[in-house]
């Protein structure tokens, strides 16, 4: 492990209010993103996509410090045959890499699931940092069913995001935990009150050296991770978007001081394929900065 090269980067990804761009859309999720702007989702129209977001928008440089990839994005070229990789950090952004697989159901908590992808983790992760990448990301779901999910559930998740997050810190690759509890939980407050206990007992016992980013959907309480946002163990909160309007999001942004935005579907909103490619730029950039403005409080 290269602390000193982990620490730099790290510094990079957290300086103040600049977000983190979550490109890291699976295709079937960035299908639907497709159809609701008039797009057919392939891998080139994706790729056009992703790379008219990396290169177009004069904000990108200005407030976004790092950009979540997905498997297909991290192998893919420009157009001009620049790596896409290439083409972020010449944005001034840094490159990482989603690395959860999917999930499974928890057989002890009915409803309940589990992230799947730490077999073969330490493999891809070499792999991946060969391909450039500099952080990764690991998303947990908290509660898809009614009432409150069970604690047991929510400590098995942590006890996965940890392992995941010392395996990130051997191949010298800041890790950003995201157990995401749904926005559509019927019990969102009490499931987040579950998860933040649950966070901080793990956040307690990582040894000396061992850092973290959190990446949570944004609180029912204003404030209600401020305890994340100062620990000793934590570089940075961000917050996703998680279904959320961009008004709604960054309405609550504002209200949970010291967190910056990791947004997909908010940043995304109101893009179409009948604009203008400068209709398309400047809607793009008044999304960023309208996000980056929320985050600087």
């Amino acid at each position: 492990m290269n602390l000193a090269e982990l620490n730099k980067v790290a510094e990079a990804m957290v300086a103040p209010g600049r977000g983190i761009l979550a490109a890291d859309e699976s295709s079937g999720t960035i299908k639907k993103r497709f159809d609701a702007i008039g797009v057919e989702s392939t891998a080139e129209s994706r790729r056009d996509y992703r790379e008219l977001l990396f290169r177009s928008s004069e904000a990108m440089s200005k407030y976004i410090s790092g950009v979540i990839l997905y498997d297909e994005t991290i192998r893919q070229n420009a157009k001009d045959g620049t790596p896409l990789v290439k083409v972020i950090e010449n944005a001034g952004a840094i490159p990482g890499i989603k690395v959860d697989k999917g999930t499974k159901p928890l057989p002890f908590a009915p409803g309940e699931l589990i992230t799947e992808g730490l077999d073969g983790l330490r493999e891809r992760l070499v792999e991946y940092r060969g391909l450039g990448a500099r952080f990764a990301k690991w998303r947990a779901v908290i509660d898809i069913g009614p009432g409150i999910p069970s604690y047991a559930a929510i400590m098995t998740n942590a006890h996965a995001l940890a392992r995941y997050a010392a395996l990130c810190q051997d191949e010298s690759i800041v890790p950003i935990v995201e157990p995401e509890v749904d926005i559509h939980c019927q019990e969102k407050a009490k499931a987040e009150g579950l998860l933040k206990a649950a966070i901080l007992e793990k956040l307690n016992q990582l040894p000396n050296g061992q850092i973290v980013m959190l990446k949570l959907t944004l609180p029912e309480q204003d404030n209600f991770y401020a305890d994340f946002v100062k620990h000793s163990k934590v570089l940075r909160v961000v917050a996703l978007s998680g279904g959320y309007s961009r008004e709604e999001a960054n309405n609550r942004l504002r209200q949970n001081h010291g967190i910056i935005a990791s947004f997909s579907r908010a940043l995304a909103e109101g893009l179409s394929a009948q604009q203008s490619d400068a209709d398309f730029n400047a809607t793009l950039d008044q999304s960023i900065q309208s996000i980056f403005e929320a985050s600087n409080t």
